[in-house]
């Protein structure tokens, strides 16, 4: 077996602050990674929940249901367009995200300006794509208006996050999730069924806008992820068939060179049946694959064996989790890192 070589973070790391997240990243993977994220700290700590309640506090928006429906302090209750409001009229505000980046990048900075964090590594910034957002939050009535309204709101962060960092420092991840729901669930009337007709076409279409937003210069990567809910997936993946169809799709279609992408893999798939679909993944000059084998209940152990089954069907990868650690146990978070360096070889 081939040793998989570097190592990604996703993008939330269940420590207390960003100063934790970047100096552990750095004195445990230092050399094993390129970019390193500030672990989704504060309300962002459980992905894009604390999007409902921005949302929530917008004129013209109400929550659905009576009670709050609290993820710790964080109210995670629907929203919906209210009666007679049009949705193109409404004004959002800035949607945190931008904000917590740029303040997470003065200390970034700081680190890797006093030689505690490599002088080569990237800021990583991780954003959801719209239709997580909307596809969770809105019911089917609003979803198809409310999605630009939405966009336009979470490329003004992305612009914002472009014009305060500097763009050989930077690195960008879409977070790609919801879109595997509506992939996988198309047409069963469940709660990811998709607004927009044809899937493929519009989850790839989607994608393609969300790379062409980031400029040449500043990295890009795109995490594939079938959830994380109480460390669940919402849909065990059979194979790596769609991954890499997406993959494919989004290769063929993408205005700009895509630097990374990333794919998990469930914890019980160390079989050869769930990685022949890589076989057929041929990625462009320069594009990094990651695999998310790391698992914190088997360790390196279990990680190699995932690995080996990949390698036999996949020649060149580094390793990841299959999402964020953000919800894993605090006391498994410096296990988790050191497992990365274990079973990844230095770039």
């Amino acid at each position: 077996m081939a040793q998989p070589q570097g190592a990604l973070l996703v993008g939330s790391i269940n420590l207390p602050d960003a100063e934790s997240t970047f100096r552990a990243a750095a004195d445990i993977l230092g050399d094993r990674l390129k970019r390193i994220p500030d672990g989704e700290v504060g309300d962002r700590f459980h992905w894009i929940i604390f999007q409902a309640d921005i949302l929530g506090s917008v004129d013209g928006l109400e929550r659905v249901g009576d009670e709050p429906v609290y993820i710790r302090h964080l109210d995670s209750r629907p929203l919906r367009v209210a009666d007679g409001v049009d949705p193109a009229t409404l004004e959002l505000p800035p949607l945190g995200y931008a904000a917590a980046a740029l303040d997470s990048w003065e200390l970034f900075r700081s680190l890797r300006d006093a030689g505690e964090i490599p002088a080569t590594t990237r800021f990583q910034v991780s954003l959801p794509t719209p239709a997580a957002v909307v596809g969770a939050f809105f019911g089917p009535a609003d979803q198809a208006a409310i999605e630009p309204v939405y966009a336009a709101a979470l490329y003004r962060e992305l612009d914002t996050i472009l014009a305060g960092i500097p763009h050989d420092s930077l690195a960008i991840q879409w977070d790609t999730a919801v879109e595997f729901g509506f992939i996988e669930f198309a047409g069963y009337g469940t709660a990811f069924e998709a607004w927009f007709g044809d899937v493929w076409k519009g989850v790839i279409e989607r994608a393609a806008e969300q790379a062409g937003r980031v400029p040449l210069g500043v990295e890009l990567g795109f995490h594939f992820c079938y959830g994380d809910a109480g460390e669940q997936h919402f849909f065990e993946p059979t194979d790596t068939a769609n991954l890499v169809t997406f993959a494919r799709l989004l290769f063929a279609i993408t205005p700009r060179h895509i630097d990374w992408i990333h794919l998990p893999v469930p914890i019980g798939r160390d079989d050869d049946a769930y990685f022949v679909p890589l076989e057929e993944l041929a990625v462009p000059a320069g594009t990094e694959v990651y695999l998310g084998l790391v698992h914190r209940e088997d360790g390196p152990e279990g990680a190699r064996r995932r690995a080996e089954a990949a390698s036999r069907h996949f020649a060149r990868f580094g390793v990841a989790t299959e999402c964020g650690c953000g919800r894993a146990p605090e006391d498994a978070t410096i296990p988790l890192l050191e497992t990365h360096r274990d079973v990844a070889a230095a770039w």
